[in-house]
């Protein structure tokens, strides 16, 4: 399958590996065609890796990961553009975090998502939000914490969230593990959670960890 990774980052430097590691082929996408580290990506990602801009790559992906900052998400997909995005899964793993005067600061939070502003702002699109409250290496290598800790999705096709679901599996997350929340709005509490995973990651000591939800029978 073709998808495009938007963001040059390490979450999205790190999505991209793993999809081309599975054998798909992947374009990273970035601001501008000759990104630095899109092509210094691309050279030693393997066959399958290639790099453009965001438009390019939304044109070329039939999926599309988000793996830009929450805050400049719609910003760069309206760049992709809409047409690129129509019918597609648009899968958003980002974080609306910023840090200002030596706070965390979230925004939008409680009365709206990322997930929410983007599937709002693209209608055509198939929004799933999922992976945002885990670090970028354990996303793609969930073993890297024992145990039968979990994943969310969000999002208002189910079809769509049944293919991330799949994707996840191929991630190394068997679908027992991936808790659907609901809509789209669920997304709320998922962004939500960052303060916590913050504060948590300050207590462990490193980010390679995961919450494990258990039932009372």
């Amino acid at each position: 399958m073709r998808y495009a990774v938007l963001g040059t980052g390490e979450v999205g430097r790190t999505l991209g590996g793993k999809l081309v590691e599975l054998g798909h082929e992947v374009s990273l996408g970035s601001r501008t065609k000759d990104n630095p580290a899109a092509v210094e990506w691309a050279d030693s990602a393997g066959p399958g890796a290639g790099h453009g801009t965001f438009a390019e790559a939304a044109a070329f992906g039939e999926v599309v990961l988000n793996a830009v900052g929450g805050r400049v998400a719609l910003t760069v997909l309206q760049t992709a553009g809409a047409e690129n995005l129509d019918g597609k899964v648009v899968l958003d793993v980002s974080n609306p975090i910023a840090f200002e005067d030596g706070q965390v600061r979230l925004s939008p939070v409680e009365s709206d998502s990322v997930g929410e502003q983007i599937q709002r702002t693209f209608p055509h699109a198939r929004v799933v939000k999922s992976l945002n409250t885990i670090n970028c290496y354990l996303m793609v290598d969930p073993a890297l914490v024992p145990g039968e800790h979990q994943i969310f999705v969000s999002g208002e096709d189910q079809s769509a969230k049944e293919q991330v679901t799949a994707l996840l599996g191929e991630f190394g997350w068997p679908s027992h593990r991936v808790l659907d929340l609901g809509g789209i709005r669920t997304a709320r509490a998922t962004e939500m959670y960052l303060p916590l995973w913050l504060t948590l990651m300050q207590n462990v000591g490193h980010p390679e960890f995961n919450v494990e939800i258990r039932r009372a029978r």
